[in-house]
């Protein structure tokens, strides 16, 4: 099968086209025809080296996949050879890659893929869609009387945390820098929208909460904005982040008796977490059922990639051009729902 493989760590251009022998199924594994993965941060940070979870040279990366079931391993029950499948399922240390025509994936973390999204836009769901409600749900454990600050509302997660917020019942804020950003969060439901690079955080506590401060933060950026964000919370709220490295103070954590929570989505790959991994499943079910009812909705960026362009994905991601998700598309089906 072709492949997008990196043979050492560094930039973009270190992917290569190559000829690789397919994968063979395995119990309690479906081998999936690709048919498009999405770029997420974490791709372009383990093809740079340094991450201790990447997986042996050379390597194929990303774990967003969408595609058809191939073939199915023994013992899966819940698909059929044939289906229409979405899933975060490797890219990791131990895990094949969706940057190629096959991937073979755990089941259980395998969910039948909603009938109203294409390929291209499925591959745009798993991993932003699993990070966000891991935060949002089961850590911070928003509920309908809260006020919520998604950070980057444009953003792969960002977007996703508005909608699962607004979903519970939520009253939502979210920061952005330009207008279009602006309407993105508009259109996802959130109620108010911060220009963070024109307002302090606390002119917009006074403002939207008259200084007692949010509910739940939920921060998707970290660093210099997780220190904003433990400033943004009430006394005694929560804080959920997914990029929990800073070199700011923790301290507003004990003087503010917060509740701060890290969500890395992978760990269960990782490490077989059973039960974690059929609980990332069904998030993708549910936000299925969300897609049909008209809930919920990926938004992914206008350009399209090939195979052949992830590395000028890579770069547009890495230069913050993307506005929602960016997609290569593999397969010749990608743009149909079926």
């Amino acid at each position: 099968m072709k492949a997008m493989v990196v043979d050492e760590w560094g930039g973009p251009e270190n992917f290569v086209l190559r000829d690789i022998e397919k994968p063979s199924v395995t119990p309690g594994h479906v081998l999936i025809r690709v048919e498009a993965t999405s770029v997420n941060p974490i791709d372009y940070k383990i093809r740079s080296g340094g991450i201790g979870f990447a997986p042996k040279l050379p390597a194929v990366l990303h774990g967003d996949v969408a595609g058809i079931v191939a073939e199915l391993g023994e013992g899966v029950e819940h698909l059929e050879e044939g289906d229409a499948v979405y899933a975060c399922a490797g890219g990791f240390r131990g895990l094949g890659g969706a940057l190629a025509e096959y991937m073979l994936a755990d089941a259980r973390v395998v969910a039948r893929k909603p009938e109203d999204l294409t390929f291209r836009e499925a591959a745009a769901v798993p991993l932003v869609s699993i990070t966000a409600w891991l935060a949002v749900v089961d850590r911070a454990r928003v509920s309908p009387h809260d006020y919520v600050l998604v950070h980057a509302a444009a953003g792969g997660v960002g977007h996703v945390g508005i909608q699962i917020a607004k979903n519970i019942g939520a009253h939502v804020a979210t920061t952005v820098s330009t207008a279009e950003k602006a309407d993105v969060a508009s259109d996802l439901g959130a109620d108010e929208v911060i220009y963070y690079r024109d307002e302090s955080v606390d002119d917009y506590v006074q403002r939207l909460t008259g200084g007692r401060g949010f509910d739940v933060v939920f921060d998707t950026v970290g660093g210099e904005t997780l220190q904003k964000s433990l400033q943004a919370v009430r006394i005694g709220g929560r804080v959920a982040g997914i990029a929990m490295r800073t070199t700011g103070s923790f301290a507003p954590v004990h003087e503010k008796d917060l509740t701060l929570s890290g969500v890395f989505m992978a760990a269960p790959l990782l490490t077989g977490n059973a039960p974690a991994m059929v609980h990332q499943r069904h998030i993708l079910e549910t936000l299925g059922r969300w897609n049909l009812a008209n809930r919920f909705r990926p938004v992914v960026d206008h350009r399209h990639f090939a195979l052949e362009d992830v590395g000028q994905a890579h770069t547009a991601l890495e230069s913050g051009g993307v506005l929602g998700k960016a997609v290569i598309e593999i397969g010749d089906h990608a743009g149909e729902r079926s």
